[in-house]
């Protein structure tokens, strides 16, 4: 979470910078590029403890009217599907970060910037947020919660 708020504090730098120079004349080639990789790089950082916190959106109108066992299989597999899902998103996330170190792709933008670069924040958040799915389903089969329970877990459901 501190690298994704890192992120945001960089593209506000980023915004704030582009602004600036647009009122004092300056051509600061490539800023609006590097804004978009910071919101990028935040948005996925953030995946895994939103998805610890349970500020993720569940949608529990099915959850609500169904017996507890049904409630707990139904759980457990959106955690198992969740799970494979976030599983293929780190392994593309990765397998495009390395596609893009070997071809030595760089930014269309007038950034130039090697697109590994900024892809790494978006293949971390992605094995992050896996790995986070992996924890969830650990706790789950424990019979611990996933999420913090309570009034506040409520509000995002």
């Amino acid at each position: 979470m501190f690298l994704s708020c890192l992120s945001m504090v960089a593209t506000f730098c980023a915004v704030l910078l582009g602004v600036v120079s647009r009122q004092a004349q300056w051509d600061i080639a490539g800023l609006d590029a590097y804004a978009g990789y910071f919101i990028a790089c935040a948005l996925f950082l953030a995946l895994p403890a939103t998805l610890r916190q349970g500020e993720h959106i569940r949608v529990t109108l099915l959850l609500d009217r169904v017996p507890g066992w049904a409630r707990g299989v139904l759980e457990g597999a959106g955690l198992v599907i969740g799970l494979c899902i976030a599983l293929s998103m780190a392994w593309y996330a990765i397998r495009l970060v390395w596609v893009s170190w070997i071809t030595h792709d760089i930014s269309p933008g007038a950034d130039v910037t090697p697109l590994w670069i900024p892809q790494i924040g978006m293949a971390l958040g992605c094995i992050g947020f896996a790995l986070s799915f992996a924890h969830a389903l650990l706790l789950r089969h424990r019979g611990e919660h996933f999420t913090p329970v309570g009034g506040d877990a409520a509000r995002t459901e």
